[in-house]
């Protein structure tokens, strides 16, 4: 067997499900009172869990309830921060009531409103900290005929209360009340809408459906072990984003594992150790802002440096005799990090193959995947036995990739196929046509594939800069090398015309102040940073050929605009 035959082989063995519900009532059945979420108490200082059954429970209760407020068939949006009732509240919709819309709860209240009309949302779920903003669309938006907070003890005005919902829930069923429990899915239509980021304008509406989601959960599973030694996940993305809900939500209640809520990202550590989670789904920024404070802490004495770096190598020399020492020998890491983390799975935007080597070497695995909403999110993923750190990975079973349109360097377009692929955009049937060819989706990222069949991205088609004579660069390729400056925060790599025409590669670099506060004290100045910032570009530029060169840059404080999985919102930095 090759070696492409053999990695497309399954790496784990995974229950059949057709759509969500089953899902569901298949997990309660197996997990029981198992925790399926770890939610803080009243003084945020400890996690209580929260069982299987209670979740199917809830589930039910809520999604009786709004049968019974006659919203079968409608949209329902759910807004607010990761939390128990937010995962109710999305079962409760897509398992039998309608079309749940997950909404991010970080957009501006006009925003907020433009989406809610354009899914023609009938109700909103929503976190009490919203409670003052959906008072004043209440008086807006004639459309929605229930707003339910779920932080409200009794209802106020227009606003309902969640709690007193699924206490009508329950009182429902216990008088016999079937609607919800009896409910057939379809499978096929639409029961997901989710806004993919940027504007409200240029935002599209993805249409979902549970076979989609399903056959993406299977597909995930079938890579990367979930569900052992009693995983708990830090949940730390936006659950509204197709990433953190089909990867860090949906398919952890699939594969029996505990749930635990972050605070918020200035939490992570805090709840890493309250909760001994063991995995955590994370983006680039966060994973390498973690990696870089290990050694920023580290080069602060010489001495714990160098034993550092010893100690690697020592590591490194053990595991080629299959000897791993490395949870011991770095215990202080991991000590920092909750004692059990084993698995960081980064997604959304490409990561530093540096840093996933890094956290291997500490003893942690970093892999990382690729998806898209459109695709329910996942298309490839690196598997947990099966990887490589420059790589996104491997398609999963159900799915096929392929290159198409590529250049004498074999990069083109990656375009995917399969069960996980969208109906298309709601209402903007042109868009779906762009992107949807013969049952191919054309995701607008360039890359290839290797002999091995693992794919590599080298970036967005829209992002890269051509040169006067033809030459391709790839923005992202370059940001990679100048973050890995400890004293860069994050950068943004542009292409501008000078006068005779030709492309300028340039940079916008934020710098780490607190690191170089730290480092340099009173001798830091503005003529300091520049300097720094400059010697660091010249050997960027001696390591990469003549025509990626950055021939400018630019000093800044402040951060980037970002979306909710912390990518550059390119499209408004370059209208600066």
């Amino acid at each position: 067997m090759s070696n492409l035959e053999l990695y497309k082989q399954p790496l784990n063995e995974t229950r059949a499900i057709s759509n969500l519900k089953e899902m569901l009532e298949q997990s309660c059945s197996l997990f029981g009172e198992k925790p399926a979420f770890f939610v803080h108490s009243q003084n945020n200082e400890e996690y209580i869990p929260i069982s299987y059954n209670q979740l199917k429970k809830d589930t039910d209760s809520f999604g009786t309830a709004l049968l019974d407020k006659g919203l079968k068939g409608k949209r329902i949006a759910v807004i607010g921060e990761n939390r128990y009732e937010w995962a109710v509240t999305y079962f409760a919709v897509v398992n039998g009531v309608g079309v749940i819309v997950p909404i991010d709860k970080e957009l501006p209240e006009n925003e907020i409103e433009s989406l809610i009309v354009r899914s023609e949302a009938e109700a909103v779920v929503f976190s009490g900290k919203l409670q003052s903003a959906f008072e004043n669309l209440a008086q807006k938006i004639e459309s929605v005929k229930h707003y339910i907070c779920m932080d409200l003890e009794e209802d106020k005005g227009k606003i309902q209360s969640y709690n007193k919902l699924v206490e009508y829930g329950e009182k429902l069923l216990k008088e016999g009340n079937r609607d919800f429990s009896d409910t057939v899915i379809d499978n096929e239509i639409m029961s997901i809408m989710l806004f993919t980021s940027g504007t409200t304008d240029a935002s599209k509406a993805v249409m979902l459906s549970h076979r989609n989601i399903s056959s993406n959960i299977m597909d995930m599973g079938k890579m990367v072990k979930f569900g052992k030694k009693d995983d708990v996940v830090l949940s730390v993305l936006p659950m509204h984003h197709t990433y953190e809900c089909t990867g860090g939500f949906l398919l952890q209640i699939y594969s029996g594992a505990t749930i635990a809520f972050c605070q918020g990202l200035r939490h992570i550590v805090k709840n890493l150790q309250q909760s001994k989670a063991t995995i955590m789904l994370t983006v680039p920024l966060i994973a390498e802002s973690i990696y870089k404070k290990i050694w920023e802490q580290a080069a602060k004495d010489p001495k714990k440096y160098k034993k550092l770096k010893f100690g690697i190598a020592i590591s490194n020399f053990l595991l080629k005799f299959r000897i791993d020492i490395r949870r011991k020998l770095f215990k202080p890491i991991h000590d920092t990090l909750g004692g059990n983390l084993r698995l960081l799975i980064s997604g959304a935007a490409g990561i530093d193959p540096e840093v996933a080597k890094g956290f291997r070497e500490f003893g942690i695995l970093a892999i990382q995947g690729y998806g898209l909403t459109e695709c329910s999110p996942l298309v490839a993923v690196n598997r947990d036995e099966d990887f490589r750190d420059a790589s996104i990975g491997l398609p999963p079973p159900n799915v096929e990739v392929k290159i198409v349109d590529k250049n004498e360097e074999g990069i083109g377009e990656l375009v995917a196929k399969g069960p996980n692929v969208m109906i298309g955009y709601y209402k903007n049937e042109e868009a779906t046509q762009e992107v949807l060819k013969d049952g191919w989706f054309y995701t607008g990222d360039l890359g290839y594939i290797d002999k091995d069949g693992f794919m590599y991205i080298t970036g967005r088609k829209k992002y890269l800069i051509v040169t006067k004579n033809g030459k391709n660069i790839y923005p992202e390729e370059l940001e990679t090398l100048v973050n890995k400056a400890l004293f860069v925060k994050e950068s943004m790599v542009y292409g501008k015309r000078d006068e005779d025409g030709d492309t300028l590669v340039c940079a916008e670099i934020v710098i780490n102040k607190e690191y170089l506060e730290e480092k340099y004290g009173d001798a830091l100045n503005n003529e300091l940073i520049n300097s720094l910032a400059a010697e660091e570009i010249k050997k960027i530029n001696h390591s990469i050929p003549l025509y990626k060169h950055i021939r400018q840059f630019n000093i800044r404080e402040e951060e980037f605009q970002k979306t909710t999985t912390k990518k550059i919102k390119r499209y408004l930095e370059n209208t600066k």
